[in-house]
């Protein structure tokens, strides 16, 4: 498609070791990105899909772009429909969020395609939608940071920001393997200990206490999985030697990010998660795997539109775009009425000045001259 509007998601950590389900980050430098454009077809449909990933569902249904854009057609009751073309930025089973991102990158740019775009949190139920299609739950640990923006407590049906010191920053290193995420789940059936859960209730309290208050102590005591790391971490080879590396080399803490294979850590400074995530990736060629390493911060970057849209888009009231409000508010609501009545005011000032130089107005800071020859011109028209 040559059309329509591009958007970014970008890649993420999901439960962070200590919120299963509930609790993730963004990660710069990696991600999907969708491009999509309006129909006048009531439905939903899959355009073309390049990038890392090519074999993907084209039944709109079973693809999470496409479940989550009906979900949002069928609660905005909207006569139109949405065409969606795919950029895959993120390897699927790779634990960073690569089904997540297809669906909110689709979400962002078709929300710039309504007459009146809603607010991101809005989009929350969209993607937890489109989320299911390929995990089979509805959850939103990976959705929340990718809409809104570095660490995110995401529940059933709010989103809520954590504030995290801008120095500290995540190393995340993929190993060249695949871990699908519905594996990864089945490894988590049986019975859980009382007591495991209460501990892990009061690692989560430390991560997110220490979050608020920017406290890298109460952080290193609380960011450790007790409950699903040691279920997973056999299904990811040399995965004890890539997180002792991190922890050697001074992270915060470290575990699975999201369902695996890929491991990530935290460090309170860029230079410290530059020399983990070296450390991780070395660890992991020692088991035999390749790998790809990411250092982002951890308030890591929102899911965005990647070009403006056309100046020939109309707004709610059928008219052109401006182009120049778009510019300076990032705002689709400004049309070109807004535009027109700057292009009115430069005739009624260029009016005033004809009329000033036609009566002999010889000071243009005259105030008194100035409304003179306004209304003079004003009654010409």
């Amino acid at each position: 498609m040559n059309d329509g509007i591009l958007a970014f998601a970008p890649a993420s950590v999901g439960n962070v070791a200590v919120g299963f389900d509930i609790l993730g980050h963004s990660i710069a430098g990696a991600g999907d990105h969708a491009r999509v454009r309006r129909i006048d077809a009531p439905e939903v449909r899959i355009g073309r899909i390049e990038g890392t990933v090519r074999d993907l569902p084209r039944d709109p249904e079973r693809n999470t772009a496409g479940r989550a854009l009906i979900a949002l057609r069928d609660a905005l009751a909207l006569p139109f429909g949405f065409e969606v073309a795919l950029d895959k930025g993120i390897a699927l089973g790779s634990g960073m969020g690569g089904s997540a991102a297809s669906c909110v990158a689709a979400l962002i740019a078709a929300n710039a395609l309504l007459p009146a775009p809603l607010p991101v949190h809005a989009l929350y139920p969209f993607a937890l939608e489109g989320e299911a299609a390929a995990s089979g739950g509805r959850h939103g640990d990976n959705i929340g940071p990718m809409l809104l923006g570095g660490l995110v407590l995401a529940t059933e049906d709010r989103l809520v920001p954590v504030p995290v010191p801008a120095a500290w920053h995540a190393a995340v290193v993929h190993p060249d393997a695949v871990l699908e995420t519905r594996r990864a789940r089945e490894a988590l059936r049986g019975d859980y200990a009382l007591g495991d859960f209460v501990q892990q209730s009061a690692h989560l309290a430390l991560v997110l206490a220490g979050c608020w208050r920017g406290d890298a102590d109460l952080v290193r005591a609380g960011l450790r999985d007790v409950l699903v790391e040691p279920r997973r971490a056999p299904l990811i080879a040399g995965f004890a030697a890539v997180k002792a590396a991190a922890l050697d080399a001074g992270a915060l803490g470290a575990s699975i990010s999201g369902a695996g294979p890929s491991v990530f850590g935290w460090f309170e400074s860029r230079a410290g998660a530059e020399a983990g995530a070296q450390a991780m990736q070395a660890a992991f060629a020692d088991a035999g795997l390749a790998s790809r390493r990411y250092v982002t911060p951890v308030a890591g970057p929102a899911a965005h539109l990647v070009d403006p849209p056309s100046p020939l888009r109309q707004c709610r009231s059928r008219h052109e775009l401006c182009l120049h409000a778009w510019r300076r508010t990032r705002r689709l609501d400004r049309c070109c009425a807004a535009r027109r009545a700057r292009a009115r005011r430069r005739t009624l000032r260029a009016g005033s000045a004809a009329a000033a130089e036609r009566g002999g107005l010889r000071r243009p800071g005259d105030a008194a001259g100035r409304r003179r020859a306004a209304a003079a011109a004003v009654l010409r028209r």
